[in-house]
């Protein structure tokens, strides 16, 4: 078992911060970047609601120390209600606070073809686009870095037979398997086994829907200047809505229902406190919300242009010039 050629030459220039928890599936990925020689340091959490994680982070340490990584802990206490967002929020804030103190690139998580199709299978139980099915990509750009899950296409079986072959330790978190998340019901009763037995067809599908969804999100940009996006719009509120989606993933924010439902509902407005989304005509504005005093004369050009207000600071603070016609220069 080992990483694709293609993954090794492109992880070897850059800098990597793997996001481990000592459990099979990230611990494989451990010891195959490695092998694999490729460069690296990992994070942690500890939610301290185990006595297992205690071990856990001994661990990471232990092997932090043994092989000359850095690592990153945190130790955080989190209430029950709604754990699993809630954790997961923490740990992607920690991971890029430590890539952006750290000048990592890459952001290395330890997902595989399981955890891609249970997302499959969650996201069709509830109604759902090619966009949203396929939310588990190989590599996605975030705003100041790129999430890279090089184990994709292997099995959770493989990862474990790997494992066991070359006597590596590993720790297996019990929560897995507790009926009263969604996840670990379709993990046992659907995807685990539709994966032993239909593996290399699942791939090929998901490569197959892969290029079939970039056909059908054909997002036409009028314009981009850093983080400012002039987009045309779609022929109805659900294209529009995965063209913004897909945008604000770039700009580094992932949209709850609630903020996608204030999208449409508005047609302007300012979504985190961070990003501004703004309709016009057959136009869309996008780009961080920031707030500067601006000149009059500006603000009147942005008037007789039809710049969205809460879009002209942002313009302005990177001195973007712009047409009456709303083709930027």
């Amino acid at each position: 078992m080992m990483i694709k050629q293609n993954q090794i030459d492109y992880l070897k220039n850059g800098k990597n911060l793997l996001a481990f928890s000592a459990g099979v599936d990230s611990t494989a990925l451990f010891f195959l970047l490695l092998n694999s020689k490729i460069d690296f340091d990992i994070a942690i959490v500890n939610y301290n609601k185990r006595e297992q994680s205690k071990d856990e982070i001994d661990y990471a340490q232990y092997l932090a120390t043994r092989h000359k990584k850095k690592i990153f802990i945190k130790n955080v206490v989190l209430e029950d209600g709604n754990f699993e967002k809630n954790a997961r929020d923490i740990r992607y804030e920690f991971f890029e606070q430590i890539i952006a103190t750290h000048n990592y690139q890459n952001l290395l998580t330890a997902h595989q073809l399981n955890d891609k199709f249970e997302w499959f299978l969650m996201q069709f139980s509830r109604g759902a686009g090619v966009v949203e099915l396929l939310g588990f990509k190989e590599r996605t750009k975030r705003e100041n870095y790129e999430l890279f899950r090089p184990l994709i296409d292997h099995t959770k079986e493989e990862l474990l037979d790997y494992l066991e072959k070359n006597s590596l330790k590993y720790f297996v978190d019990e929560s897995n398997f507790e009926a009263k998340y969604s996840r670990n019901i379709f993990r046992e009763k659907f995807s685990n086994e539709f994966i032993k037995s239909y593996q290399k067809g699942v791939i090929k599908t998901f490569n197959y829907l892969e290029v079939d969804s970039q056909e059908l999100l054909n997002i036409e940009i009028l314009f981009k200047q850093d983080d400012f996006y002039l987009l045309k719009q779609g022929r109805s509120d659900n294209e529009n809505m995965r063209i913004i989606d897909k945008v604000v993933k770039k700009l580094g924010m992932l949209l709850s229902l609630a903020q996608k439902k204030e999208i449409l509902k508005t047609k302007d407005c300012v979504v985190g406190a961070k990003i501004a989304i703004c309709f016009f005509e057959n136009k869309i504005f996008i780009a961080p919300y920031i707030k500067q005093t601006m000149p009059k004369k500006f603000k009147e050009n942005c008037r007789i242009s039809k710049i969205p207000n809460k879009i002209r600071a942002y313009l302005y603070s990177k001195n973007i010039s712009y047409k009456d016609d709303l083709m930027i220069n």
